[in-house]
């Protein structure tokens, strides 16, 4: 089967995005304005997550809520579809850390090999 033609193909070129995953798995507890979501998600831009979120909450995963207070304040939680999908990543953030070492050992042997 030609892999062009795979229903999950659009699903799985969102996850294309380190940052995607990370936003995911941050949201994974509930609710939380951006300044805090950037915080947790270390190393991303403002820019960066801006778009990302867009692209959560245009495929479902995300939704943004609006609060009018002043200061207005924003908030990102994940919807039911996006919690299915925080499972599988929190899984394979779970497999990372716990196998950090391995990798970055087999990095550098393969380095010090090349």
């Amino acid at each position: 089967m030609n892999t062009a033609t795979w229903p999950s193909r659009t699903s799985l070129a969102r996850m294309d995005n380190k940052w995607t995953a990370m936003a995911v798995i941050a949201l994974g507890p509930g609710a939380m304005r951006f300044g805090d979501l950037r915080t947790l998600v270390e190393g991303v831009s403002a820019k960066v997550l801006t778009e990302t979120l867009r692209d959560l909450e245009r495929d479902g995963l995300v939704v943004r809520h609006v609060y009018a207070e002043v200061p207005r304040r924003v908030e990102y939680e994940l919807t039911a579809l996006g919690r299915t999908l925080h499972t599988p990543l929190e899984a394979l953030s779970r497999w990372a850390e716990e196998h950090a070492e391995e990798v970055l050992a087999a990095r550098e042997s393969y380095d010090a090999r090349s």
